[in-house]
Order: C-alpha cells, then structure tokens, then sequence
C-alpha cells in the first residue's frame, strides 16, 4: 500500500462535473493499493497517517498533527501509483490490486481514518476523477507499508 500525503489549504475531487469530496485544511492522500496488502498494513497507515505531525506550530515547527488542527482528509484512491516504468516507456500496472480487492480496502483505510475522530471526504474508486487542491508549504510526504 502506498500513500502520497499532501498538506493542503484546500482539496476536492469532481466526478462528471459534480464536486464528490471537499476539505479545507488537511491532507489529500492518494492511495494506491497492491495484491496482497492487508488490513495490519492499512492499520499501520492509517496511525502514521493520522499522527503525522507536519503542520506547524507557534513556533513556525512542524511539530502538530491533523486533530490538533481540526484537519480533515480527501482520500482518493489512485492505482496508477503503482504503476511500474522499469521497462519501456507505457508503464505496467500489474503489482495493483484489482478492484475486487482494492475496494474492500479502500473502504476499510477510509473508516480506519474515520475511527480515528477523523473526518474523512472520498472520490469515487475508479472513476475519472479532476483533483484539484492548494499545496501547502509545499509538504508532499510519501508512505509505504
């Protein structure tokens, strides 16, 4: 399982011209998912993702986390993350996980996060999906489990 975590002022996912998730301050992760992941590896994810301390402090530290902040999530799910370009230059997408395995796992990260007093705004898994967000910092944080 992948993540790449986004410090955001703002996010939100439109699905057929119609916004489906929407935050202010927070993350906008974008989850891949392989074969094989499992619910200890999205467990361990989602209490790194949900203790990750990089907003900042009073004393301008990245030293606070999402609750500290009243920060919200905007998870989408993105199979491209792990798609391979070792050989040739159309990468190969055969270490993701099909949706019949990503879904189930996709749904289960989201509620983890929500269990953790996080609320939590989603796209839509497979759908063709326009993100749009304000970077902050820039913090762009990369997890893999």
């Amino acid at each position: 399982m992948r993540l790449v975590i986004q410090r955001v002022k703002h996010a939100s996912v439109e699905v057929e011209n119609k916004i489906v998730g929407k935050i202010e301050k927070g993350y906008l992760v974008l989850i891949g998912i392989k074969q094989g992941d499992t619910k200890e590896q999205a467990d361990y994810l989602v209490r790194k993702l949900c203790n990750l301390r990089v907003f900042t402090d009073e004393n301008d530290k990245m030293n606070l986390a999402l609750k500290d902040v009243n920060g919200k999530l905007l998870i989408v799910s993105q199979f491209t993350l792990y798609g391979n370009c070792n050989d040739g230059n159309r990468p190969s997408f055969i270490e993701a996980a099909r949706p019949e395995e990503a879904i189930p796992m996709y749904e289960y990260f989201c509620e983890q996060c929500e269990k953790n007093g996080i609320e939590v705004q989603k796209g839509i898994f497979g759908a063709d999906m326009k993100v749009d967000l304000l970077n902050d910092g820039p913090v762009t944080i990369i997890m893999e489990r």
